[in-house]
Parts: C-alpha cells; sequence; structure tokens
C-alpha cells in the first residue's frame, strides 16, 4: 500500500510541474503559486484534476482559499457550460433565498462526508443543504 502511494504522490508532483511548466506565465509576478493559479484555464479534465489536486495540501489550501474558490467555480462553469452545454443554470449558483452558494465548500462538504455516491445512499443532503 506504502508503495502504491508513493508511486501516486510521485505522479502527481510530476504531472504538476509539467503542467505548470506548460503554463504562459510572466517572471515578475512576485507569488509563484498566485500566478499558477491566475493563469490557469480549463479547457480539458486534466486543468481541473491539477487544480483538485492542489487543494490537497491543507497549508496550500489554507493560504490561497479565496483564489481557490474563484477558480474553482470558473472549473465548475466551464464542465456545465462547455462539457455539459447546460447554458441555464447560473454561476455563481445562489440558493432560493438568493444566498450565494460557495461551491468549493459544498464540494469541501461532500468529500468530507465520503463523497457523491456515500451523501445520496446514506439520504445526507438534508444535513448538507443546512
Amino acid at each position: 500500500m506504502m508503495n502504491k502511494e508513493s508511486e501516486l504522490m510521485k505522479f502527481k508532483t510530476n504531472y504538476l510541474n509539467d503542467y505548470f511548466e506548460k503554463l504562459e506565465i510572466s517572471s515578475n509576478e512576485p507569488d509563484w503559486n498566485m500566478m499558477i493559479l491566475q493563469t490557469m484555464k480549463f479547457k480539458e479534465f486534466l486543468d481541473c484534476k491539477a487544480l483538485l489536486d492542489m487543494m490537497d495540501d491543507d497549508e496550500y489550501f489554507g493560504k490561497y482559499k479565496f483564489i481557490l474558490q474563484t477558480k474553482f467555480e470558473e472549473m465548475v462553469e466551464w464542465f456545465i457550460t462547455k462539457k455539459l452545454g447546460v447554458t441555464t443554470r447560473p454561476i455563481p449558483a445562489y440558493a432560493s433565498n438568493n444566498r450565494r452558494i460557495c461551491l468549493l465548500d459544498l464540494y469541501l462538504i461532500i468529500e468530507r462526508e465520503g463523497g457523491h455516491r456515500h451523501v445520496t445512499e446514506n439520504s445526507l443532503w438534508p444535513m448538507i443543504a443546512k
């Protein structure tokens, strides 16, 4: 199991390094991490995977949460409009009381509860909605 985890981490590291090297980035930017996030574009699923992989690091996530929220919404919008072809859903999402829904927070809650399938099979959606 440990070897499999180290192989996964090696793949993630190599993949992310390759991904970031291909981005068009100005070398004058003072914060490399901020620069990477600002230049991210969503054109394929690997772009989505790169963003989700970046959120695995709690310290990184805490430091860049604001821009990660923005990029997460861009990713969701890309997926809904470009991949699913749905143009009638507003992004960002709003609840019935006109309260904005933070899609990143919703994603994190669902992940913490075991993922979409587990939440659905165990009827946890009402708890998550609160």
